[in-house]
């Protein structure tokens, strides 16, 4: 058997390895991101605190999916309530003005 393999490099582990997991790892994103609400223990998103829903909202009104801001499905969906609340009394906006 070959002690290497067709890429070129070590098949029986070693610092290839590690380092080919190491980059993917990075391309993956490195650190998994935890739930702002679930960390403060907070049972309720109010819909009146507009500076926090902001938070949440990108720069042409979207909601930030949960893969990006990091919350749980949980709070994810209390969330989306608490924006749609804000929208419908005008604390919020649907969408951004512009061309």
């Amino acid at each position: 058997m070959d002690p290497f393999d067709d890429r070129g490099g070590y098949s029986e582990g070693g610092a290839a390895e590690i380092a080919a997991e190491n980059i993917a790892a990075r391309r993956r994103g490195g650190r998994k991101r935890v739930c702002k609400f679930c960390v403060e223990k907070v049972t309720g998103i109010d819909y009146k605190d507009a500076s926090l829903l902001r938070y949440f909202l990108s720069d042409r009104g979207k909601v930030v999916p949960r893969r990006i801001s990091g919350t749980c499905a949980l709070h994810q969906r209390m969330l989306i309530g608490a924006i749609k609340r804000g929208r419908m009394i005008a604390l919020l906006p649907f969408t951004t003005s512009g061309k």
